[in-house]
């Protein structure tokens, strides 16, 4: 593991960013690229009240089924920075994947929690991040509590149509069975608010696609790696960096190791080639006995000089495996010399005030999982909007985020020593 905490190298050595091209992968959200504009454009208003910086945040652009963008301004006394900003879509599959019929879904999800619980999968995740182990069994026995209470109401129901009612046999039966759908259904919202259905649905299709089995992420990883492919030879940005959040740090991986396969050149030659992975969930996945194909991919990643991966982890965000290492702690024994990642630990309260945490993290784990990719209300080592609009490059930024942050003066502008963008 290459951890974050090297001498800060001196930033007039490397060239600052003055193009950036952004390709960012999402997690396992029906959202879509609406959806993560609007939480983009609301977030940039809260970034730019601590960074006074002139900006310009160009509108949504739905380009194809498989990307849209948006662009992006950023400019300080001294340096200025565009970001072109595309967004790999993957809601088409997401929602017709929570479209399917209930007697589909809750099946296959029966069927992950068991196949976890045999193979012992589970109990490797509560091992190694026992927090992200129980959130998994909190979301498992959601839907069986689901399912329990239903039937359980639907047969009380029953139960006492037949005693004291003194209903015929067939007609107690009869409204039992209504009495469990009407219980079911009205539990319904109370699911989807807790995201029960949504993350039962996700991991299903995540293991198919960790143990290299024809999975609905194929398509966009195909489309993914060719996009970097085509940016790569369009040299048009002076970094490309490939984001993947939650379930996408998963997904991310697997665009940049099939764009390497396509071309193995790409990392090779000009612009640089960045794997920035966000709180993932990638090694909850890569734990589980069978998912050799995703291990393999980390392995690959582990050991290839011509793309820098950075995996940022945070304590505060239980979705996510903090202070560890994501070759080694999978398993993953590599031959050569080791070169990634660079694990990047985040600190929430050096991002949030005190006030900010309490009232709108503390007790929301889903909402400290998307802090990662949100504005902080205080300057920090880690700001995701520095990092994918501000001018020094990522792996820079990675390395020496403490000293770096603070060169920036109250204006943004870099020190003379740093030079211009």
């Amino acid at each position: 593991m290459m951890a974050a905490a090297e001498p800060a190298a001196d930033v007039a050595q490397a060239a600052l960013v003055r193009r950036r091209h952004v390709i960012y992968v999402e997690g396992y959200d029906p959202q879509g690229a609406e959806g993560y504009y609007r939480l983009f454009e609301r977030s940039w208003q809260r970034f730019l009240r601590i960074w006074p910086l002139k900006t310009r945040l160009g509108p949504l652009q739905i380009e194809s089924q498989d990307f849209a963008h948006w662009e992006i301004e950023a400019a300080a006394p001294n340096w200025h920075v565009l970001t072109r900003y595309e967004f790999l879509r993957q809601e088409h599959f997401i929602r017709a994947n929570m479209a399917e019929p209930l007697v589909r879904q809750i099946p296959r999800a029966l069927a992950w929690a068991f196949d976890y619980l045999a193979s012992g999968a589970l109990i490797r995740v509560l091992r190694t991040r026992w927090e992200f182990g129980v959130v998994l069994l909190y979301f498992q026995l959601m839907l069986i509590s689901w399912m329990a209470l239903a039937i359980g109401g639907g047969w009380l129901v029953a139960l006492a149509a037949a005693r004291a009612l003194a209903l015929p046999a067939l007609a107690s039966v009869a409204l039992g069975i209504l009495a469990a759908f009407a219980i079911w259904i009205a539990l319904r919202a109370l699911t989807d608010r807790w995201f029960v259905l949504q993350i039962n649905n996700h991991w299903p299709h995540l293991c198919a696609f960790a143990r290299g089995e024809p999975s609905c992420f194929d398509a966009s990883i195909e489309a993914g790696a060719r996009r970097v492919i085509a940016a790569v030879r369009a040299n048009a940005a002076d970094e490309i960096v490939v984001v993947g959040h939650s379930g996408g740090g998963a997904i991310a991986p697997a665009v940049i190791t099939r764009a390497l396969d396509l071309d193995p050149g790409i990392g090779r030659r000009e612009p640089r080639l960045v794997l920035l992975t966000l709180g993932s969930i990638a090694p909850g996945a890569a734990l589980h006995p069978r998912a050799a194909p995703l291990r393999g991919m980390f392995a690959r990643l582990a050991i290839e000089p011509s793309v820098t991966w950075v995996d940022a982890q945070s304590r505060k965000d239980v979705l996510n495996f903090w202070d560890f290492d994501p070759v080694a702690g999978i398993g993953v024994r590599v031959a050569g010399e080791r070169c990634n990642p660079i694990v990047w630990s985040v600190r929430y309260r050096d991002m949030l005030s005190v006030e900010f945490y309490g009232t709108r993290l503390r007790y929301n784990f889903l909402r400290r999982h998307y802090q990662l990719i949100m504005a902080n209300d205080r300057r920090a080592p880690y700001d995701y909007f520095m990092l994918v609009c501000g001018p020094i490059p990522v792996a820079i930024w990675a390395k020496n985020a403490d000293p770096l942050f603070r060169k920036f003066g109250p204006d943004v502008a870099l020190p003379a020593e740093c030079g211009t963008a």
